[in-house]
């Protein structure tokens, strides 16, 4: 078997996974063990390598056919140099991960941040496959972004490009502040953190909803009471969606992608969310802009990351 594999790795706060994919970006065979963080950076490490070889060996696969490792993670890196400047999930700060793996397993790797590899993944293998240029949102408990072009993530000059979650698209007499310092931002009213907090608000301020009789309002239970005709909650699904519509048009003024890929947790409220950024999109962005544009969910679901950090070898 002549084949060469390319190894991912997603690497989180409790679970290491990692996956082999061919050349196409088809995922082969995975596995999954404990990040063990609490046991510090060196068992970490030893059990990313661990996880890869046993990956491998346990494959019809030989080592030598695998042509390298990426990996991604939750946090600010550098790509260039190979480090994990800071991930607080995993206990990380100024790790050389890549120099530390390299010595470790003997090939070359890649890193690169969660949002990225999943819109690479995306991209190259699920609802982008075929696009080169696209941008994909992950909407979950905050709001990431990658941007893809030319089949290639782009980075910006500090690898920070990307961070769709923090542009300000909330006008200032409703912005609120973001857990970033800055107020307006899209995360505040689109990540599912968004939608809880204007629930609650709702709550507390009378209105007349059914999540009034929720214990614990999560995302799902919102839009649950928004597909069963519940106003308030549809409201708040509204708005999510406008401003997510909003800045992609802003978006596509500067990058005209012809794609737009929409994933995490909150991307399966389904199509009424879908079809309000659409509509809304369609009526903030110049017509131009527009022609063969698409608005789509991402379809590999938590194989994203995985699939992504595999591609850095043949797509970075």
């Amino acid at each position: 078997m002549s084949e060469s594999i390319y190894v991912g790795v997603d690497l989180g706060g409790t679970a290491i996974k990692v996956g082999i994919c061919n050349e196409n970006g088809q995922l082969l065979h995975t596995y999954e063990g404990p990040t063990e963080t609490d046991k510090g950076v060196d068992v970490v490490i030893s059990n990313i390598e661990k996880y890869v070889r046993h990956i491998v060996e346990q494959s019809p696969y030989e080592w030598d056919q695998l042509m390298g490792v990426g990996a991604g993670v939750a946090g600010f890196t550098n790509v260039r140099n190979g480090i994990i400047v800071l991930a607080p999930n995993i206990g990380f700060r100024d790790v050389p991960i890549r120099a530390l793996l390299e010595e470790r397993i003997g090939k070359p790797v890649k890193i690169d941040n969660d949002a990225n590899v999943a819109a690479l993944g995306e991209a190259w293998a699920g609802a982008g496959k075929g696009i080169d240029n696209c941008v994909c949102y992950t909407l979950g408990t905050g709001v990431g972004g990658g941007i893809i072009i030319n089949g290639k993530i782009y980075q910006g000059f500090s690898g920070m490009a990307g961070e769709i979650g923090h542009m300000s698209v909330v006008p200032d007499l409703e912005a609120i502040q973001c857990g970033c310092g800055k107020m307006g931002c899209l995360e505040t009213v689109s990540s599912a953190t968004g939608i809880i907090r204007m629930a609650k608000d709702a709550v507390e301020r009378g209105d007349r909803t059914s999540l009034a009789l929720e214990d614990q309002i999560a995302a799902k239970e919102v839009f649950d009471a928004a597909k069963a005709g519940d106003e308030v909650a549809l409201r708040i699904v509204n708005r999510a969606a406008f401003y997510l519509g909003k800045s992609m048009a802003a978006v596509a003024a500067v990058l005209n992608p012809e794609l737009f890929i929409i994933g995490g947790g909150v991307s399966k409220a389904g199509d009424f969310l879908f079809e309000e950024m659409r509509r809304v999109y369609t009526k903030q962005a110049p017509e131009p802009l527009q022609q063969g544009v698409s608005i789509v969910p991402a379809v590999l679901g938590n194989d994203a990351g995985i699939v992504g950090a595999a591609g850095l070898l043949l797509r970075s």
